[in-house]
């Protein structure tokens, strides 16, 4: 689906790769409900798209509440009068310690924001995307989604759950006119760590020539986009997600192995 004039609402819309979506939404000539939990990076984004916010509204609500997303369509649609698609990038990650020694309020934290977060703005807009001629729901799992990281299985088991659900919800809207992509970013340079409030744990950016090779988060907005403007069904972002993917389906112990000895 083309997002020119079209209204598109991005969850974690206040900082990293959700802003850059959000930039480049404006930059395609789309209006755009961003959407975060917190008001103040989000008003940075809005500070940020310059002239172009006139198509921009805010929308301060914590993706956890469901009672708070039903609410919101109405509202996307009372500032743009129409509301076209959604890209699912909120997202926060784990504490980096093994599944023994994470405790079950932060498992139930990861997968309320990553999982239910998704799932309740899934349910809450598909009523609108079917009076729609065209609609288009994006859901942004992870290269974790499909490959096991040490430290990170409670974060991972919420991507995946994500990839499956989307997947299976673009099967079950494949003769409709609406449109499902799931998007797998790979190493991403974000404050992914900062939101989700968690101990920095290892990084590509320990080592400079693993950074030089990190996906920066303008990039991975055009890459995002131009697989939904091209209605792909799984939007790889960067080379090494796209390399992993296909080393994992060939040789999934040996790759989960790599990853496992990167992190030592």
């Amino acid at each position: 689906m083309k997002v020119h004039q079209k209204t598109i609402i991005v969850t974690g819309a206040g900082s990293g790769m959700g802003r850059e979506i959000v930039l480049e939404l404006l930059n395609r000539g789309a209006r755009v409900a961003a959407v975060d939990i917190n008001e103040e990076t989000l008003r940075e984004t809005q500070q940020i798209a310059g002239n172009k916010a006139a198509r921009l509204s805010l929308h301060i609500l914590d993706i956890r509440d469901e009672t708070a997303i039903q609410k919101l369509p109405e509202n996307v649609i009372e500032a743009h009068g129409s509301l076209d698609g959604v890209i699912n990038n909120a997202g926060v990650i784990q504490p980096f310690v093994p599944v023994s020694e994470i405790d079950m309020e932060k498992i139930r934290f990861v997968m309320d924001v990553n999982f239910y977060g998704t799932v309740y703005m899934v349910k809450t807009l598909l009523p609108y995307f079917e009076k729609n001629t065209e609609a288009h729901i994006v859901n942004v799992s992870s290269m974790g989604g499909f490959l096991p990281v040490p430290g990170q299985s409670i974060y991972g088991a919420s991507k995946a759950a994500v990839k499956l659900m989307t997947e299976g919800l673009h099967s079950e809207l494949k003769d409709t006119h609406i449109r499902v992509s799931v998007v797998f970013p790979g190493a991403i340079n974000t404050n992914i760590m900062e939101n989700s409030q968690v101990d920095r744990g290892p990084s590509a950016g320990d080592n400079e020539e693993m950074a030089n090779k990190i996906t920066t988060a303008p990039a991975a907005a055009k890459i995002i986009l131009d697989g939904m403007e091209n209605d792909k069904y799984r939007i790889f972002v960067g080379h090494d997600s796209k390399l992993m993917d296909l080393f994992y389906r060939v040789m999934p112990k040996k790759a989960a192995a790599i990853i496992a000895e990167k992190l030592k």
